[in-house]
Protein backbone atom coordinates (compact mmCIF):
# COMPACT_ATOMS: atom_id res chain seq x y z
CA UNK A 1 0.00 0.00 0.00
CA UNK A 2 1.30 3.53 -1.00
CA UNK A 3 0.73 6.28 1.53
CA UNK A 4 1.43 10.26 0.46
CA UNK A 5 4.24 12.07 2.50
CA UNK A 6 1.31 13.23 5.04
CA UNK A 7 0.19 9.54 6.36
CA UNK A 8 0.55 9.32 10.34
CA UNK A 9 0.98 5.67 11.55
CA UNK A 10 -1.95 4.89 13.85
CA UNK A 11 -1.06 1.42 15.31
CA UNK A 12 1.19 -1.06 15.68
CA UNK A 13 0.58 -4.72 14.17
CA UNK A 14 2.20 -7.78 13.88
CA UNK A 15 1.39 -7.83 9.78
CA UNK A 16 1.85 -4.14 8.81
CA UNK A 17 1.51 -0.74 10.70
CA UNK A 18 -1.59 0.84 10.40
CA UNK A 19 -1.57 4.32 8.92
CA UNK A 20 -4.20 7.28 8.74
CA UNK A 21 -3.89 8.96 5.14
CA UNK A 22 -5.88 11.79 4.50
CA UNK A 23 -5.68 11.65 0.84
CA UNK A 24 -7.30 7.53 0.95
CA UNK A 25 -8.61 7.91 4.04
CA UNK A 26 -10.69 11.40 4.12
CA UNK A 27 -9.50 14.90 5.64
CA UNK A 28 -11.16 14.25 9.10
CA UNK A 29 -10.69 11.74 11.70
CA UNK A 30 -12.90 11.11 14.59
CA UNK A 31 -11.43 9.57 17.62
CA UNK A 32 -13.66 7.61 20.22
CA UNK A 33 -12.31 6.61 23.76
CA UNK A 34 -12.87 7.16 27.46
CA UNK A 35 -10.72 9.02 29.55
CA UNK A 36 -8.13 10.52 28.34
CA UNK A 37 -7.52 8.01 25.71
CA UNK A 38 -8.58 10.30 22.91
CA UNK A 39 -6.67 13.48 24.04
CA UNK A 40 -3.81 11.24 24.15
CA UNK A 41 -4.23 10.34 20.94
CA UNK A 42 -4.61 14.12 19.54
CA UNK A 43 -1.45 15.10 21.12
CA UNK A 44 -0.03 12.35 19.25
CA UNK A 45 -1.62 13.19 15.75
CA UNK A 46 -0.94 16.77 16.24
CA UNK A 47 3.04 16.47 16.82
CA UNK A 48 3.69 14.17 14.09
CA UNK A 49 1.75 16.81 11.72
CA UNK A 50 4.15 19.70 13.21
CA UNK A 51 7.17 17.15 12.53
CA UNK A 52 6.24 17.64 8.64
CA UNK A 53 5.98 21.45 8.74
CA UNK A 54 2.31 21.72 9.29
CA UNK A 55 1.03 24.35 11.91
CA UNK A 56 -1.48 23.33 14.41
CA UNK A 57 -4.80 25.21 15.91
CA UNK A 58 -6.11 23.11 18.56
CA UNK A 59 -9.20 23.50 20.63
CA UNK A 60 -9.60 21.63 23.76
CA UNK A 61 -12.22 21.72 26.62
CA UNK A 62 -9.59 20.30 29.58
CA UNK A 63 -6.81 22.36 30.05
CA UNK A 64 -4.14 19.49 30.05
CA UNK A 65 -3.11 20.27 26.39
CA UNK A 66 0.54 21.14 26.59
CA UNK A 67 1.33 24.64 25.70
CA UNK A 68 4.99 24.10 24.34
CA UNK A 69 5.26 25.07 20.57
CA UNK A 70 2.08 27.28 20.14
CA UNK A 71 2.88 30.97 19.41
CA UNK A 72 -0.76 31.75 20.83
CA UNK A 73 -2.01 30.50 23.62
CA UNK A 74 -5.74 31.95 24.02
CA UNK A 75 -7.50 30.80 27.43
CA UNK A 76 -11.29 31.37 27.03
CA UNK A 77 -13.37 32.53 30.63
CA UNK A 78 -16.49 33.02 31.68
CA UNK A 79 -16.90 37.08 32.55
CA UNK A 80 -13.60 38.29 30.70
CA UNK A 81 -13.27 39.25 27.75
CA UNK A 82 -11.61 37.66 24.50
CA UNK A 83 -11.54 40.17 21.57
CA UNK A 84 -13.53 37.90 19.82
CA UNK A 85 -16.12 40.33 18.22
CA UNK A 86 -16.69 38.77 15.10
CA UNK A 87 -17.33 42.31 13.52
CA UNK A 88 -14.26 44.01 14.97
CA UNK A 89 -12.37 40.75 13.55
CA UNK A 90 -14.07 41.24 9.80
CA UNK A 91 -12.84 44.77 9.59
CA UNK A 92 -9.20 43.48 10.62
CA UNK A 93 -9.38 40.91 8.14
CA UNK A 94 -10.02 37.91 9.72
CA UNK A 95 -12.85 36.85 7.50
CA UNK A 96 -15.43 39.17 5.38
CA UNK A 97 -18.30 40.85 6.87
CA UNK A 98 -21.14 38.99 5.48
CA UNK A 99 -19.50 36.29 7.29
CA UNK A 100 -19.55 38.38 10.80
CA UNK A 101 -23.50 39.18 9.98
CA UNK A 102 -24.05 35.90 9.37
CA UNK A 103 -21.87 34.68 12.80
CA UNK A 104 -24.38 37.18 14.57
CA UNK A 105 -26.97 35.94 12.96
CA UNK A 106 -26.42 32.51 14.22
CA UNK A 107 -25.63 33.45 17.38
CA UNK A 108 -28.75 35.45 18.14
CA UNK A 109 -31.23 33.97 15.01
CA UNK A 110 -31.82 37.18 13.45
CA UNK A 111 -33.85 36.26 9.90
CA UNK A 112 -32.97 36.68 6.65
CA UNK A 113 -33.91 40.10 6.44
CA UNK A 114 -32.31 41.16 9.73
CA UNK A 115 -29.07 39.83 8.83
CA UNK A 116 -28.97 41.54 5.42
CA UNK A 117 -30.13 44.87 7.27
CA UNK A 118 -27.13 44.15 9.50
CA UNK A 119 -24.01 43.36 6.42
CA UNK A 120 -25.55 46.37 4.94
CA UNK A 121 -25.06 48.50 8.16
CA UNK A 122 -21.53 47.04 8.66
CA UNK A 123 -20.34 47.46 5.18
CA UNK A 124 -21.21 51.39 5.65
CA UNK A 125 -19.70 51.61 8.34
CA UNK A 126 -22.31 52.46 11.10
CA UNK A 127 -21.85 49.00 13.21
CA UNK A 128 -18.31 48.46 14.11
CA UNK A 129 -19.15 45.78 16.36
CA UNK A 130 -21.08 43.49 17.93
CA UNK A 131 -22.42 45.75 21.05
CA UNK A 132 -22.83 48.59 18.81
CA UNK A 133 -25.45 46.57 16.75
CA UNK A 134 -27.20 45.31 19.87
CA UNK A 135 -27.45 49.31 21.05
CA UNK A 136 -28.30 50.61 17.68
CA UNK A 137 -31.89 50.98 18.18
CA UNK A 138 -32.91 48.62 14.95
CA UNK A 139 -34.63 46.01 14.49
CA UNK A 140 -32.03 43.99 14.68
CA UNK A 141 -31.13 45.25 17.57
CA UNK A 142 -34.19 43.89 19.48
CA UNK A 143 -33.50 40.84 18.31
CA UNK A 144 -30.00 40.59 19.51
CA UNK A 145 -30.87 42.14 23.01
CA UNK A 146 -33.41 39.13 23.74
CA UNK A 147 -30.79 36.88 24.63
CA UNK A 148 -27.64 39.81 25.16
CA UNK A 149 -26.14 38.98 28.58
CA UNK A 150 -23.66 40.78 30.36
CA UNK A 151 -21.84 37.71 29.95
CA UNK A 152 -21.52 38.27 26.00
CA UNK A 153 -20.53 42.02 26.51
CA UNK A 154 -17.84 41.09 28.78
CA UNK A 155 -16.53 38.25 25.95
CA UNK A 156 -16.48 40.98 23.20
CA UNK A 157 -14.46 43.50 25.18
CA UNK A 158 -10.81 43.61 25.14
CA UNK A 159 -8.35 43.69 21.50
CA UNK A 160 -8.84 40.39 18.97
CA UNK A 161 -6.50 38.02 19.71
CA UNK A 162 -2.96 36.85 17.69
CA UNK A 163 -4.06 34.29 15.56
CA UNK A 164 -0.62 33.47 14.58
CA UNK A 165 0.86 29.92 12.94
CA UNK A 166 -0.36 27.81 15.89
CA UNK A 167 -3.08 28.50 18.44
CA UNK A 168 -4.06 26.60 21.37
CA UNK A 169 -7.83 27.48 22.54
CA UNK A 170 -7.71 26.65 25.92
CA UNK A 171 -11.23 26.56 27.10
CA UNK A 172 -10.69 24.50 30.46
CA UNK A 173 -11.67 27.06 32.34
CA UNK A 174 -14.79 28.07 30.55
CA UNK A 175 -18.20 26.90 32.00
CA UNK A 176 -20.83 28.73 30.29
CA UNK A 177 -21.91 26.10 27.04
CA UNK A 178 -23.10 29.49 25.52
CA UNK A 179 -19.77 31.23 25.35
CA UNK A 180 -17.28 28.23 24.33
CA UNK A 181 -19.99 27.71 21.33
CA UNK A 182 -19.69 31.25 20.75
CA UNK A 183 -15.93 31.23 20.77
CA UNK A 184 -15.60 27.93 18.98
CA UNK A 185 -17.57 28.97 15.87
CA UNK A 186 -15.94 32.61 15.66
CA UNK A 187 -12.58 31.06 15.65
CA UNK A 188 -13.40 28.29 12.95
CA UNK A 189 -14.46 31.02 10.50
CA UNK A 190 -10.87 32.97 11.10
CA UNK A 191 -9.03 29.25 10.08
CA UNK A 192 -11.81 27.56 8.01
CA UNK A 193 -9.62 28.21 4.99
CA UNK A 194 -6.00 27.72 6.30
CA UNK A 195 -4.05 25.03 5.13
CA UNK A 196 -0.46 23.03 6.04
CA UNK A 197 -2.56 23.12 9.34
CA UNK A 198 -3.24 20.45 11.47
CA UNK A 199 -6.83 20.97 13.71
CA UNK A 200 -7.48 19.02 16.44
CA UNK A 201 -10.53 19.15 18.37
CA UNK A 202 -11.16 18.17 22.03
CA UNK A 203 -14.11 17.23 23.08
CA UNK A 204 -15.73 17.45 19.87
CA UNK A 205 -19.02 16.38 21.40
CA UNK A 206 -19.18 19.19 24.07
CA UNK A 207 -17.90 21.77 21.65
CA UNK A 208 -20.87 20.93 18.93
CA UNK A 209 -23.18 21.00 21.33
CA UNK A 210 -25.01 24.41 21.00
CA UNK A 211 -26.27 25.84 17.77
CA UNK A 212 -23.07 27.99 17.15
CA UNK A 213 -20.63 25.27 18.36
CA UNK A 214 -22.90 22.78 15.42
CA UNK A 215 -22.04 25.30 12.68
CA UNK A 216 -18.57 25.31 13.65
CA UNK A 217 -18.01 21.90 12.77
CA UNK A 218 -18.67 21.91 9.12
CA UNK A 219 -16.13 24.73 8.47
CA UNK A 220 -13.50 22.83 10.32
CA UNK A 221 -14.14 19.39 8.77
CA UNK A 222 -15.11 20.08 5.19
CA UNK A 223 -12.90 18.54 3.05
CA UNK A 224 -9.51 21.17 2.18
CA UNK A 225 -6.27 20.23 0.65
CA UNK A 226 -3.02 20.24 2.61
CA UNK A 227 -5.15 20.41 5.86
CA UNK A 228 -5.83 17.79 8.76
CA UNK A 229 -8.84 17.40 10.97
CA UNK A 230 -9.01 15.32 13.98
CA UNK A 231 -11.95 15.55 16.21
CA UNK A 232 -11.59 13.20 19.16
CA UNK A 233 -14.87 13.03 21.68
CA UNK A 234 -15.38 10.54 24.53
CA UNK A 235 -19.12 11.06 23.69
CA UNK A 236 -20.96 8.40 20.63
CA UNK A 237 -23.45 11.36 20.45
CA UNK A 238 -25.21 11.69 17.04
CA UNK A 239 -23.49 14.88 15.93
CA UNK A 240 -20.36 12.61 15.82
CA UNK A 241 -21.52 9.59 14.64
CA UNK A 242 -22.79 10.84 11.13
CA UNK A 243 -19.84 13.11 10.84
CA UNK A 244 -18.28 11.91 7.85
CA UNK A 245 -14.85 10.77 7.47
CA UNK A 246 -12.75 7.89 8.95
CA UNK A 247 -12.65 7.09 12.82
CA UNK A 248 -10.31 5.18 15.49
CA UNK A 249 -11.73 3.45 18.35
CA UNK A 250 -10.30 3.25 21.55
CA UNK A 251 -11.03 1.54 24.55
CA UNK A 252 -14.79 2.31 25.35
CA UNK A 253 -17.50 0.45 26.76
CA UNK A 254 -19.01 -2.19 24.72
CA UNK A 255 -22.50 -0.30 23.85
CA UNK A 256 -20.19 2.71 22.84
CA UNK A 257 -18.20 0.58 19.98
CA UNK A 258 -21.24 -0.83 19.23
CA UNK A 259 -22.46 2.32 17.98
CA UNK A 260 -19.33 3.88 16.30
CA UNK A 261 -19.21 0.09 14.18
CA UNK A 262 -22.74 0.42 13.32
CA UNK A 263 -22.44 3.84 12.35
CA UNK A 264 -19.65 2.84 10.28
CA UNK A 265 -21.53 0.42 8.25
CA UNK A 266 -19.20 -2.12 9.89
CA UNK A 267 -20.80 -5.26 9.06
CA UNK A 268 -21.90 -7.53 12.56
CA UNK A 269 -18.80 -10.03 13.34
CA UNK A 270 -15.23 -10.15 13.69
CA UNK A 271 -15.23 -7.08 11.99
CA UNK A 272 -16.63 -5.90 14.62
CA UNK A 273 -14.10 -7.24 17.81
CA UNK A 274 -13.55 -5.54 20.78
CA UNK A 275 -11.08 -3.19 21.34
CA UNK A 276 -9.64 -3.35 24.42
CA UNK A 277 -7.17 -1.10 26.65
CA UNK A 278 -4.24 0.08 24.63
CA UNK A 279 -5.48 -0.75 21.62
CA UNK A 280 -7.75 0.89 18.42
CA UNK A 281 -9.59 0.18 15.53
CA UNK A 282 -9.26 1.88 12.54
CA UNK A 283 -12.32 2.32 10.43
CA UNK A 284 -11.39 3.39 6.91
CA UNK A 285 -13.56 3.96 4.15
CA UNK A 286 -12.93 4.03 0.31
CA UNK A 287 -15.57 4.02 -2.36
CA UNK A 288 -16.73 0.69 -2.53
CA UNK A 289 -15.62 -0.64 1.07
CA UNK A 290 -15.42 -0.42 4.54
CA UNK A 291 -12.24 -2.14 6.16
CA UNK A 292 -11.16 -2.18 10.07
CA UNK A 293 -7.88 -2.66 10.95
CA UNK A 294 -6.62 -3.53 14.78
CA UNK A 295 -3.33 -2.69 16.43
CA UNK A 296 -1.51 -1.36 19.29
CA UNK A 297 -1.45 2.57 20.09
CA UNK A 298 1.61 4.31 19.30
CA UNK A 299 3.08 5.22 22.54
CA UNK A 300 4.80 9.10 22.13
CA UNK A 301 8.61 9.19 22.70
Amino acid sequence: MKYSRIAVRLLESEGEDVFYDPVYHGRTLRVFGMDDYPLVVLRYIVGEYRRIGYSAVVFDTTGKFPREGFDTVLSIEDGKGTGLDPIRMSAEGHFDPYTAATIVQTLYGLDRTLTDRLYSDILRGKIKSVPEAANAGEKYSEVILESYTPLDEAFYSGESPETGKSILVDLGRAYNSTLVGMAFLILAAAFEKRRETVIGIFDGAVLGYTTAGGAALPLLTKPMRRRVTVVATQYAVDSMLNLSGSALLLYHDPDVQGLVYESNGVPPGPSRRFVGKGEGAFIKHTPETVEVHFGELIREE
